[in-house]
């Protein structure tokens, strides 16, 4: 793959009034490639979108379009020159234009030509049939698969996208999401996807870059961002998670689970033990007695019902530990819904959980 093609960011920082809102920004969007800008709000990533589209100005760095560049060192080409597509929440269409007007606006040619693509692109999101509909005569999918015609209809090397599926229900949302990704990977367009939604960024990324507090804190494919997070709060951004924490001695921790190893850490640290619900799995064959766990299953430990959830395609169980005192979250599938009070014994997979060095610790 030619490495100049495609959308280039390097080290983009913003101020206001002093405070930087995006710290030194970098990353890579190759053609048909789906990067997701994740974060909480006021993290800094639609800040970084407006800048790759020209709308704001970077402090520092630059940005790059298939090797050419068009933000930094002196240079800003206008959003009209970028030939970059924008698709935002709130789909911005013409109220007075109908929706083949929509597609059209923008371009420039031959209008057989024009006509030939918005045909094109509206038999893609299937709303052929609705070319002559007003806006006003469209559901909120329907609204969003224009959209997503007409940002596209000027065949953008670069596609941004701020939030543009939180509008729509639940099950609307998935469907539209899946048809737009297709589209998207048809055009080949490199796509940056802004979001705070980490199910969102799972469907659909290739690769995240999850930020905080204006700065890109890990970078990966999904699989790996989430199995291999870099610290406790980026797993907990993706699920919830159970903490257990403790303190190190000779590069071990003990927890009602038995000891953890942590490498590299000094003695007296303190460290957080993370589980994940789903990671954390009920004896039913236990009774105080019964097979030895393996090295890896680390020991029993018992806990006693605080509350249970029926979540739909599992339960929420809560324990509050027998030592230690933790209140720990397993996630069981199914129905199961124990009464409070009821005990049980608890095991886990080491491979499973993460060890993290408290930050900055509360003085002694």
């Amino acid at each position: 793959m030619d490495d100049t093609k495609g959308l280039k960011v390097e080290g983009l920082t913003r101020r206001f009034d002093g405070r930087e809102v995006v710290r030194d920004v970098s990353f890579t969007v190759a053609p048909g490639q789906v990067t997701c800008l994740l974060g909480p709000s006021g993290c800094g990533k639609s800040t970084t979108l407006r800048m790759i589209a020209g709308v704001d100005r970077p402090d520092a760095g630059r940005v790059l379009v298939d090797g050419q560049l068009i933000c930094g060192d002196g240079v800003h080409q206008p959003p009209e020159a970028r030939r970059i597509g924008l698709m935002f929440q709130d789909f911005a269409l013409f109220p007075h234009m109908n929706v083949l007007a929509n597609v059209t606006f923008g371009l420039t040619g031959p209008a057989e030509a024009q006509k030939a693509r918005a045909a094109d692109l509206l038999a893609r999101v299937h709303l052929e049939h609705r070319a002559r509909a007003m806006p006003h005569e469209l559901s909120g999918g329907e609204q969003q698969r224009v959209a997503l015609a007409r940002a596209l209809a000027a065949q953008p090397r670069i596609f941004l996208m701020d939030e543009p599926f939180s509008g729509l229900d639940d099950r609307l949302r998935d469907e539209v999401r899946d048809r737009t990704l297709e589209i998207l990977r048809e055009e080949k367009a490199a796509v940056v996807l802004v979001t705070h939604d980490p199910d969102e960024a799972m469907r659909m990324a290739d690769e995240i870059a999850l930020m905080r507090a204006g700065a890109v804190v890990q970078r990966g494919a999904p699989y790996n961002i989430y199995n291999a997070p870099v610290d406790r709060e980026a797993a907990g951004f993706f699920s919830d998670i159970n903490v257990i924490r403790g303190r190190v001695q000779g590069a071990l921790t003990t927890t009602p689970f038995g000891e953890f190893l942590a490498p590299g850490v000094p003695d007296n640290s303190e460290v957080d033990i993370v589980i994940r619900p789903q990671h954390l799995r009920i004896d039913f064959d236990r009774n105080g007695s019964g097979p030895l766990p393996t090295a890896e299953d680390g020991i029993p430990a018992r806990g006693v019902v605080l509350r249970a959830r029926y979540m739909g395609r599992e339960s929420l169980v809560e324990f509050r530990m027998d030592h230690g005192g933790e209140v720990l979250k397993a996630a069981v599938p199914s129905v199961f819904l124990p009464k409070p009070g009821t005990p049980f014994w608890l095991m886990l997979r080491r491979r499973q959980c993460f060890v993290f060095p408290v930050k900055n610790p509360p003085a002694a």
